[in-house]
């Protein structure tokens, strides 16, 4: 029994669990590992911590986002309708502007073919002055006759201003 070696293993095991034992190792070895649990445990608890604070934040971010979406709708929109607006008023004031022109135009015409008119019409009272003149001058002779032109030349005048 002396001579068997799986005896020898045996007590060379023994006495070196002892030793460990004696020592303490074991017990630092739970220590060790319970102190490991317990870190690994709170690196969980603080990565779930963190998960949950990441997920707030991705509401809170998504709220964000939805809100300026509707806020440059709203932006969109208003200045859609702004912009009709503005289109819509400069279209009156140039079709205002067009009016007043046209307006103006027509009286500058009506002033122009009142004056043409006065022209011809004076023309026309200059030529039959005139022609009225050279007949009562050939056919009417004497002092007489040139009162009576004269007289007759001013009713003319008169009646056809």
């Amino acid at each position: 029994m002396l001579a068997n070696p799986t005896f020898w293993v045996a007590v060379a095991l023994a006495i070196f669990i002892g030793v460990l034992v004696y020592y303490g190792v074991p017990g630092n070895v739970a220590k060790q590992l319970d102190s490991r649990g317990k870190r690994i445990a709170d690196e969980l608890a603080e990565a779930k911590r963190l998960r949950e604070d990441a997920e707030k934040l991705l509401k809170e971010y998504e709220a964000k986002r939805a809100a300026a979406e509707r806020e440059a709708a709203d932006i969109v929109s208003t200045a859609r309708e702004e912009a009709e607006r503005l289109a819509r008023e400069a279209q009156e004031k140039m079709a205002d502007f067009v009016k007043r022109r046209t307006a103006s135009a027509e009286a500058k015409i009506a002033q122009a073919e009142a004056q043409a008119s006065a022209e011809v019409r004076a023309a026309a009272v200059d030529v039959a002055i005139k022609a009225s003149e050279r007949v009562l001058r050939e056919q009417i002779t004497g002092p007489t006759a040139a009162s009576l032109v004269s007289a007759s030349l001013s009713d003319v005048r008169k009646n056809l201003q």
